[in-house]
């Protein structure tokens, strides 16, 4: 009867990669842990702390860029991974830049420097300062501005405009200039529908602050909207005046997202 040999068991010679794997995983969490740490945003670095301990827990490493990232992970497969940022769109594993917080501040300043110097004209309801989220908005009321179903400034409305066009000169960032209605139609041989209206109102606007008081025209793009955008209701002559309006509205990076792209920014330089 012929015997069968023996072979012995191989010694595995790889199950030193388990530990390798896990080493790199512990220093990838440590840096992350001390990128964290090195922000202002402390609730984003208590976010990045809590996915990278359930990152360690789980062994989805991913979580701990997506919690940089603020937004989430969308797994593609076997070993690979795609984040997903707030909006949903995909982005690389590499951080988008900052926005810039330092011209967001400087936004915030001008607010409270135009609501000092205007203070006499906000609290009778001529006109409104306020952030939001597409940027810093300096409302005039129509009466401040212009006679009923006219595009003509008045001269007495001069100095507050002066005031609003010295600051937004100083800043870098783009103005648009919104001219709104109430929803009463108007029908003359000048305007033939608020939209008309709307629009010479805005006109009108840009040339005070080009022309007297030196704003580059290249920092200012207008629109208009009408009754397409009330901020209250039409039922009563007290809300329609709160809709007839001319908005001039200091963009931030959000609002700029609306503005086409100049020449220079779509022109690639060698």
């Amino acid at each position: 009867m012929a015997l069968r040999k023996r072979h012995t068991e191989h010694e595995n010679h790889e199950r030193w990669l388990v530990s390798y794997a896990d080493f790199i995983t512990l220093l990838f969490a440590f840096f992350v842990v001390m990128f964290a740490s090195s922000q202002g945003d402390k609730g984003k670095a208590q976010q990045v702390s809590n996915a990278v301990k359930e990152a360690l827990e789980t062994d989805h490493v991913t979580a701990i860029v997506a919690a940089i990232l603020g937004g989430s992970v969308d797994t593609k497969g076997q070993g690979s991974a795609m984040i997903r940022g707030p909006g949903g769109a995909a982005n690389s594993a590499r951080p988008e830049p900052a926005k810039d917080e330092h011209l967001q501040q400087k936004l915030v300043e001008l607010a409270q420097s135009l609501a000092n110097d205007l203070t006499p004209a906000i609290k009778s309801g001529e006109i409104q300062v306020n952030m939001t989220e597409r940027g810093l908005v300096v409302s005039f009321a129509q009466a401040t501005l212009f006679p009923s179903g006219e595009d003509v400034i008045s001269v007495n409305a001069y100095d507050r405009i002066g005031k609003v066009a010295a600051a937004v000169a100083r800043m870098p960032n783009h103005i648009r200039l919104e001219g709104h209605t109430d929803a009463l139609p108007i029908n003359t041989a000048r305007f033939h529908s608020n939209w008309d209206l709307s629009s010479a109102r805005a006109i009108a606007l840009l040339k005070i602050m080009t022309d007297q008081f030196g704003v580059p025209p290249g920092k200012l793009s207008i629109a208009g909207y009408a009754d397409t955008a009330p901020v209250a209701s039409n039922d009563a002559e007290e809300n329609r005046a709160k809709n007839r309006r001319v908005d001039i509205v200091i963009l931030n990076e959000q609002g700029l997202k609306g503005e086409p792209m100049k020449l220079e920014e779509t022109v690639s330089h060698p």
